[in-house]
């Protein structure tokens, strides 16, 4: 992308006077709650000429659900209120951010169904940025600051005890600005200076001790190239944004809430000043940030997903990234009703039931998909009572009658037919009403059948049915011993196609909770793909139509791989949360309908991370397999030439199963970021084998990975300097963990109660204990060991 243009400050204070103050819709998009009354009564008193809100996403990740309550909120308070609202990049981090990004989350605003006022980045102020910092050094207000990252956390104090100065706070203001320009011009190494504003160093708001307002990053940034070496902090850009922007009021989620007196201090110390009005100005105000059950929302978390295999990229249907959603076939008109209709505005985070947007969702479904007929797992069926090649054309309606659409569409009715394999027992359990030896069914909008023959194969599975249907039951009351209704796909015309089940990607409702990783929690069979048939009215609709293919669910064609030719249905969502009688009690099976019961393995296409791999990368595949690699590893190590040699090299150095994790997870992460130059196959060889031993707990590896990245030591040279060495011995940790348990007895009643999540509370007093040094599983199983006696103080 080329670089940024100069940004015209007066054009957008036209763009402002041209739209403020015209007339607001009569259709609200946003329900009444505590910012529209701010508003009100901000436009009651005068305080602005109209609205003007922003939507500022980092453009270092795909956007999600989560984003689309704040995009939905600020573009529906413009709307409401005749005013205007900016799509803006906060794009202040160059080594995580790309155009990619970029054009997505434009992509997703615009799906939504909204249109920005204009789009801004950050990197358009740059210059202006620059001047207010230059503005803040000359006031006294701002100074370059030379201590470590550790050294200026540990001078912030607690909260018992103040700030202490840093020995740089009082540089004078000549020194300052020569620093600043020379850290601007890229004299300086990474972390070597930053500007900090000079606010109160006892403040009980730490936000407040002298905030990091620049720091130096020298990387090539994606819109201005290597024209800067500093970039901003969010504290210090977001106001100024704003207030080059008009924005009127600035809509955060509650993490920002401490933040918000940093936004209020620069905008003071500015106002009047750098070209900015003395009045009006930008104020913050917090809303409770989305979250949803069955779901992560962290976009660190999500990354983790993509990077790891365990979905097939950004756009996955199991995702919950609004690119996730559209792929799916979800549309943008029910996620906009899910936000502005059934999810307010509040000032306290909750948690949201994701059931209650899969029945958004649905009843979005239902007034604009068409009922067709499918069959997912064909049986085959032979009419015995009507001669071969015998076609008979039925009309069909599209709508049921609680939907007051009209059309319909001409559905052949034949010799031949398929209906699903889980409509037929041969061996029926009670309560079964649909095709069995000598029962009778009614097919879908046609004829009364029963089953007269069950043929089998030489291995006893089942592989046609021969019935016999009654030609006078077309249109009729069913006759007696008719158990239920099936539908059905005439073999004639019937159009095959792979069908792809998507349930909820994780199986409890809070994956991020409890011990262990969130990957975990991710459900076993959250894609299940199918080959059937489809009835062949659908061959000359419009590719994005919506269905309902009956007792299936809602399905669409999937945008990416569907081709008229082999058609690709993506089941959008099912039709009810039933369980299936069969279903297991457990929390991730209570939704499951019926139809969407686990196949057989012969109906199942399995998910093989290799199976486009060929020539040399199979090759690799099939070796880094040997080498202790699993599936998932072995592929993207076969599709990276680079992170698979690195990876051999290092087996060759010190051979560990878990290499592959390493490579495939940090060191991909480390060469994305640019930071994994300094590492050597045989440096990472010697931390994996630290944590293999017990030296090292996996989260101290990465930390330690991370350093020897930044600066080229040896695992064990920093091991030994840190002092990070892992309390793996019972001897040492026992007496830790007695120490604990005698510090907390009435914990240790409530566990013994029945409150076993307070195991999870016991680990982290023992890890608090050892500076984070005590081997987790160790810690656990010493403190169940203890608090399976019987003393209250063992």
């Amino acid at each position: 992308m080329a670089g940024a243009a100069p940004h015209d400050l007066e054009a957008d204070a036209e763009i402002r006077g041209d739209t403020l103050g015209k007339e607001a819709p009569k259709k609200r998009l946003v329900a009444e709650n505590f910012i529209t009354e701010i508003i009100d009564r901000d436009l009651e008193e005068g305080r602005y000429p109209g609205v003007v809100t922003r939507f500022p996403p980092e453009p270092n990740g795909y956007l999600h659900i989560g984003h689309a309550k704040s995009i939905c909120l600020n573009f529906g308070l413009a709307h409401d209120y005749g005013g205007l609202c900016t799509l803006r990049f906060d794009d202040t981090n160059p080594e995580t951010e790309d155009p990619e990004f970029v054009e997505s989350i434009v992509a997703d605003v615009r799906w939504l169904g909204f249109e920005p006022a204009q789009v801004r980045f950050a990197s358009d102020y740059f210059d202006r940025f620059y001047a207010c910092a230059v503005q803040l050094v000359k006031d006294g207000l701002a100074y370059v600051d030379s201590v470590s990252e550790d050294e200026m956390r540990e001078l912030r104090g607690t909260t018992t005890q103040p700030g202490r100065p840093s020995p740089y706070r009082d540089r004078s203001v000549a020194e300052n600005l020569d620093l600043l320009e020379r850290m601007r011009a890229g004299e300086f190494a990474n972390g070597a200076h930053v500007l900090r504003a000079k606010i109160d160093l006892a403040h009980p708001n730490f936000k407040l001790r002298d905030p990091v307002l620049y720091r130096i990053v020298n990387a090539p940034h994606y819109r201005t190239g290597d024209a800067w070496h500093i970039y901003p902090m969010y504290d210090f850009a977001h106001p100024l944004e704003d207030f080059i922007e008009g924005v009127t009021h600035s809509l955060c989620t509650l993490e920002f809430e401490n933040n918000r007196a940093v936004y209020d201090w620069l905008l003071e110390a500015l106002r009047g000043k750098v070209g900015f009005p003395a009045a009006p100005r930008p104020y913050q105000y917090e809303f409770a940030r989305f979250n949803m059950t069955y779901t992560v929302l962290s976009k660190r978390k999500l990354i983790g997903l993509v990077k790891g295999g365990h979905v097939r990229g950004w756009d996955d249907p199991r995702m919950p990234t609004l690119s996730g959603f559209r792929r799916r076939g979800v549309t943008p008109e029910a996620i906009r009703t899910f936000f502005t209709e059934r999810i307010g505005v509040a000032k306290t985070n909750s948690r949201a039931d994701i059931g209650l947007l899969e029945a958004t969702i649905r009843d979005d479904l239902n007034y604009r998909a068409p009922r067709v007929m499918a069959v997912l797992d064909p049986l085959k069926v032979v009419v015995t009572n009507l001669p071969e090649g015998h076609t008979e054309p039925l009309s069909v309606p599209y709508w049921p009658h609680d939907v007051p659409k009209e059309g319909a569409r001409t559905v052949p009715f034949g010799r031949e037919l398929y209906i699903e394999r889980s409509d037929f027992q041969e061996h029926p359990e009670r309560g079964f009403r649909r095709l069995s030896p000598g029962a009778k069914v009614r097919l879908r909008h046609a004829y009364v059948i029963r089953c007269d023959e069950v043929i089998k194969d030489d291995e006893g599975a089942v592989t046609e049915l021969r019935c016999t249907y009654e030609p006078d039951s077309f249109g009729k009351a069913p006759s007696e011993g008719v158990k239920g209704v099936i539908h059905w796909v005439a073999a004639a015309g019937a159009v095959p196609a792979e069908f792809r089940l998507y349930e909820r990607l994780f199986s409890v409702p809070n994956p991020e909770e409890g011990e262990g990783s969130y990957v975990q929690h991710l459900t076993p069979d959250s894609l299940v793909v199918k080959r059937g048939v489809v009835e062949p009215s659908v061959r000359d609709d419009p590719a994005d139509t919506r269905y309902q293919f009956e007792r299936q669910g809602y399905f669409w064609r999937d945008p990416v791989d569907s081709r008229p030719d082999a058609l690709v249905f993506n089941r959008i969502i099912g039709l009810s949360v039933t369980p299936s009688p069969r279903a297991s009690a457990r929390p991730e099976a209570r939704y499951k309908a019926e139809a969407t019961a686990k196949p057989a393995p012969l109906q199942t296409e399995p998910q093989d991370p290799a199976a486009r791999l060929s020539g040399a990368a199979r090759e690799a595949f099939e070796r880094y397999l040997t080498l202790g690699a699993n599936r998932e590893e072995a592929a993207a190590l076969a599709k990276d030439a680079a992170l698979g040699a690195f990876f051999e090299a290092a087996q060759r150095a010190q051979p560990s199963p878990q290499l592959a994790s390493w490579v495939v997870s940090e060191v991909a992460r480390l060469v994305k970021e640019g930071s994994a130059a300094r590492l050597t196959p045989g440096a990472l060889a010697e931390l994996v084998a630290f944590v293999d031993d017990g030296t090292l707990s996996a989260r101290l590896g990465k930390e330690v990975l991370a350093e020897m990245a930044a600066t080229g030591q040896s695992a064990a040279q920093l091991v030994e300097q840190r002092g990070l060495k892992q309390v793996s011995s019972a001897e040492a940790l026992r007496p830790i963990v007695e120490a604990v348990l005698a510090e907390h007895p009435d914990k240790i009643g409530a566990y013994r109660g029945g409150k076993v999540g307070l195991l999870g509370f016991f680990v982290g007093q023992v890890m608090r204990k050892t500076g984070g040094k005590a081997n987790p599983q160790q810690a656990q199983a010493l403190l169940k060991e203890a608090l399976a006696g019987g003393a209250q103080n063992p």
